[in-house]
């Protein structure tokens, strides 16, 4: 089984416990940090803007990856790569068309930034195939974006198949992250599966933080 990255999400944090929190995340196997950006338009809910973003990237050195759930990436995106974001992904289902998509995979990727794009359970992942060669990362939701603590849906493995496959039988460089519903036993099916990179958030941080990133490993 491959080897994936842990990317846990400050989404739930526990924010009355910050300092702590991330002390024990950096002692942790973890690799990056993913912040779930939300504008209320896109998805039913509001989170934080760059100077949390900021205040992260003081107090860590992993990796910022940054998940845009907005109407108007394109603005958005720049503000946090200003604010010291090191991955922007971007839902398909934010842009007018494809053509769309690859403009602004080129102005992300001018801006020396690595470049995603998410697509929602309802969303075909056929519609993103031809994107994929110029794209660093494919971030496959398991649960409708917005909402944190959701349960994981199993059927979106199936596009997790369908994206290892193209990807591996091309020599493609993209890697497939997986978002919603992460824990230990996900985990391992999302893993099987073929993700890379595993987005867990309630998991890890309403648990031993340490402990519950050892057991997505």
């Amino acid at each position: 089984m491959r080897e994936c990255i842990i990317a846990p999400s400050v989404l739930s944090l526990d924010y009355t416990d910050t300092k702590k929190q991330l002390e024990e995340l950096t002692k942790s196997k973890a690799k990056w940090l993913h912040f779930d950006v939300m504008d209320g338009h896109f998805v039913p809910n509001l989170t934080f803007g760059i100077d949390i973003m900021k205040a992260f990237k003081k107090a860590t050195s992993l990796f910022m990856d940054v998940h845009l759930m907005v109407e108007n990436p394109e603005t958005v995106a720049k503000w946090f790569i200003a604010s010291g974001a090191d991955l922007i992904t971007f839902h398909y289902e934010a842009m007018k068309d494809e053509q769309a998509c690859r403009n602004l995979i080129a102005m992300l990727k001018e801006q020396g930034v690595k470049v995603g794009i998410s697509i929602k359970p309802k969303t075909d992942c056929k519609v993103i195939l031809p994107l994929i060669q110029d794209l660093d990362l494919v971030l496959v939701m398991s649960v409708e974006p917005g909402f944190g603590g959701q349960s994981f849906m199993e059927d979106q493995l199936e596009k997790v198949r369908l994206l290892r496959e193209v990807i591996d039988t091309n020599h493609y460089t993209c890697q497939i992250q997986i978002d919603g519903g992460i824990q230990k036993e996900t985990a391992k099916l999302a893993k099987e599966a073929g993700v890379d990179i595993l987005v867990a958030g309630s998991y890890v941080f309403k648990n031993n933080i340490i402990e519950a990133v050892d057991s997505l490993l």
